[in-house]
């Protein structure tokens, strides 16, 4: 054995070591924090439009069903497979799969349809009238939904219907002839380029859109309120905006660093079944699912950090069940 492949079998061991901690705590916090988001949100005292809302509370909802589907049904089975044998005899891999993906999908898709939003607020006056509205964001999350669980429909034919527990490349067994079929390679490929590594490039465009037009606008903004008053006031205008892109760029930044680990290794990964070899070590790929599906606990901190609104709303939640318990024992 080479110095390198012991060095990494090493780093791999160490990281599984480390996964058997984190992904029971990341569990244990990311169910009630994607619940008291969603709660909080739904309220509708957060000082956020209706539309924003809305998206925020899709968001969340999403990333609830990816950390019970994906983080406590497949990573945590996975990482302890001596408990979890029984999981062999549940044929129902190649559906879980499908939901699994599907799950990922709408939390991805659901942050560039927010983005796009943002955007066309921004930078669309004109459009933003008929298309920053409750309803539409319903249509469009709702139109997402579907398409995702029907783009992942291919999973319950390319997997079997037997958990393997493993990622390496997948969670399901898979036929010989499946895994080695050039077809089901481009198709699975694809899976890949439409999830995450399309929303990444929207992302990062509407963004760069969103950024050149607040500057510009900024600018003209301040010349001319420069020369109506002789100085430069506060203009409450350009206040919102900022706020609306201080929340906009932080979730888009979130979701970029925590996924683009998972996007390089996945797409690699399908390349090398094409015949294009890529050397790439497996504790790579564990540090891919580890940093995304931390992305999906770290939105409420988000909210916290970025809107006092929110953060008024999570203290009170959690000072009036201390409070009633204060009640009782009195």
């Amino acid at each position: 054995m080479s110095l390198g492949f012991l060095i990494n079998l090493k780093i791999l061991w160490a990281i599984n070591d480390i996964e058997k901690i984190y992904y029971p705590i990341l569990a244990a916090v990311g169910v009630p924090v994607n619940m008291v988001t969603i709660v909080i949100l739904s309220r509708g005292k957060c000082g956020l439009s209706k539309c924003v809302a809305r998206y925020l509370v899709a968001m969340a909802a999403a990333d609830l069903l990816v950390v019970i589907i994906d983080l406590i049904l497949r990573q945590i089975p996975i990482v302890y497979q001596e408990l979890f044998t029984f999981v062999w005899d549940f044929r129902v891999c190649n559906i879980h799969a499908v939901l699994l993906h599907a799950a990922t999908d709408c939390s991805v898709w659901f942050t560039v349809t927010f983005t796009f939003d943002r955007f066309v607020a921004i930078c669309c006056q004109k459009l933003k009238f008929k298309y920053c509205k409750e309803q539409t964001a319903a249509v469009v999350l709702g139109t997402v939904t579907v398409l995702s669980i029907l783009k992942n429909i291919f999973c319950y034919f390319l997997y079997t219907s037997q958990y393997w527990l493993s990622n390496n490349p997948w969670f399901c067994r898979v036929s010989f002839s499946v895994s080695r079929s050039l077809v089901w390679t481009v198709v699975e490929l694809m899976h890949y380029v439409l999830t995450p590594f399309i929303p990444f490039l929207l992302i990062l465009l509407f963004n760069a859109l969103t950024v050149r037009h607040i500057l510009v606008s900024s600018r003209a903004r301040s010349r001319l309120r420069g020369r109506s008053s002789g100085e430069s006031p506060s203009d409450p205008e350009m206040e919102n905006r900022r706020k609306s892109m201080i929340v906009l760029f932080v979730i888009s930044g979130n979701f970029i660093l925590l996924w683009v680990v998972f996007m390089v290794c996945s797409i690699l990964r399908r390349l090398d079944y094409l015949g294009y070899p890529v050397s790439l070590p497996t504790f790579v790929t564990e540090i891919g699912f580890m940093l995304q599906l931390l992305s999906c606990c770290t939105n409420t901190v988000v909210y916290a950090v970025t809107q006092r609104k929110f953060r008024e709303e999570l203290r009170n939640g959690m000072e009036y069940p201390l409070a009633m318990m204060v009640r009782i024992i009195r």
